[in-house]
């Protein structure tokens, strides 16, 4: 594949930054506003922590939904392009994020408020299910393979950069706001703020170019099978199952130390969430801009051990952060979640380069996402739920720790289990090999 020259390249990765930068705060956003808002005003006939778990349940719908746009996108994405299923996933998020801005409270119209709160999140998480494969590709698929690393981490960076974005907007707007003008009307400023940052990057994205690989394969002739998932399923199976098992870690710790962790510092710690939301803020920044240097580290080692580094990592400091957070310590409660996203950088930052490095090209818009979205229903989607039913049951942070380590030890497993990809061609990478190649192509055409 020829190298892409160097100022293409940027714009890509601009493009794609800012996209998933606006989908990540549109999808966080409700996570942090699930902790912080919705329990009181969705489920206001509950005490709090029973409230708090409905507005987890709301939350990990949008989970649910993801594989089904990844399924969906994923098929579109490997028979039509990349890039115009971006522009259909930031205008989806975009505008279900507004829309919820808008709601009419339960107090205003009962029990058709949570539904259509849900409903609007089940159109998030289809978003977003179809936004993660389509973003990563874009930039995995251009510029130098030796540096496939760095550059295809910078949308992974897009995360703790939205996160950045939700909670500095939500820890703003609570510092302003008396508690009673936050919870009437405050939080909503942080939901209709995503119409703008929608246009912004709607602007943006429509310029960029179509991925190369992908014009070289329609170049080449090479046929997608009439539906990508069943070629996937046949041919990667394998592959699948390790991009599913190394999300295990990531998935679970990122949820753990984003979204639990307003939880059991407003409750159980007894923090102010002022100070929870601005631990998470500065580790976010710190997240934002190690994720690269992770990717760029694969570029160097591989992504194997790198990824595993991160893995280990998590599960060690799971039992280090919950006692962190108990001090009541500013700068040690900034601790816990700032070492906390800085291991889970390392599988997160070389994630994007790996598990495009698994998959032919014309099924890799749904073999990444379906291994990526399929993992996420049974990590990040339930965390925070399994987190505060395990706080609720033991009265204690320690079966969280252990279930991090559960899924840490799940993540080390399929990492060990696969093979190196780093210097793989993505051009050359066949569903098959030796003769059986084009029978193979040809016959799923």
């Amino acid at each position: 594949m020829a190298n892409t020259p160097p100022a293409r390249i940027g714009k890509v990765v601009g493009a794609s930054l800012i996209g998933t930068t606006i989908e990540w705060y549109d999808f966080f956003l409700y996570g942090s506003a699930a902790a912080l808002v919705f329990n009181k005003l969705f489920f206001p006939n509950e005490d709090e922590l029973t409230g708090t778990l409905l507005a987890f349940l709301t939350y990990a719908v949008g989970f649910v939904a993801r594989p089904l746009g990844g399924l969906v996108f994923g098929h579109y994405g490997d028979r039509l392009g990349r890039k115009r299923l971006l522009v259909i996933s930031l205008l989806m998020m975009g505008g279900a994020t507004f829309l919820i801005g808008l709601l009419p409270t339960y107090a205003a119209l009962g029990a058709g408020a949570p539904l259509l709160l849900t409903l609007l999140r089940l159109v998030q998480g289809f978003a977003l299910g179809g936004e993660w494969g389509g973003a990563v590709l874009l930039v995995s698929e251009h510029g130098d393979p030796r540096n496939r690393g760095f550059w295809a981490s910078w949308p992974q960076a897009g995360a703790p950069g939205g996160n950045l974005i939700a909670t500095g907007v939500l820890a703003l707007l609570a510092a302003v706001q008396p508690d009673d003008a936050f919870l009437a009307w405050g939080w909503r400023i942080a939901f209709l703020l995503s119409g703008v940052l929608v246009l912004i990057g709607l602007w943006i994205r429509l310029t960029v170019a179509e991925s190369p690989v992908f014009q070289e394969a329609l170049a080449r002739q090479e046929p997608a099978p009439a539906a990508p998932i069943v070629g996937v399923l046949r041919h990667h199976w394998r592959d699948v199952l390790v991009a599913m098992g190394a999300r295990m870690a990531e998935n679970v710790s990122y949820y753990i130390i984003t979204a639990f962790v307003l939880v059991y510092g407003t409750t159980t710690a007894g923090l102010p969430k002022g100070t929870v939301l601005n631990a998470v803020l500065i580790g976010s920044a710190v997240h934002f801009v190690t994720i690269p240097l992770w990717g760029a580290l694969s570029d160097r080692l591989g992504r194997r051990p790198v990824y595993l580094l991160g893995a280990v990592g998590v599960g060690l400091w799971a039992f280090a952060f919950f006692p962190l957070i108990d001090t009541q310590n500013f700068a040690l409660v900034t601790l816990a979640v700032t070492v906390g996203l800085v291991l889970h950088g390392a599988m997160y930052g070389p994630q994007a380069a790996f598990f495009s490095e698994l998959f032919a090209t014309r099924m890799r818009y749904s073999g990444v996402s379906i291994g990526y979205q399929l993992a996420s229903i049974a990590a990040g989607g339930v965390a925070p739920l399994i987190a505060v039913a395990l706080l609720d049951a033991y009265g204690s942070s320690v079966p969280v720790s252990v279930y991090v380590v559960v899924a840490a030890v799940l993540t080390v497993v399929a990492v060990v289990a696969s093979r190196e990809t780093r210097d793989r061609d993505l051009s050359a990478i066949e569903p098959a090999s030796g003769a059986a190649r084009a029978a193979v192509v040809a016959k799923e055409a």
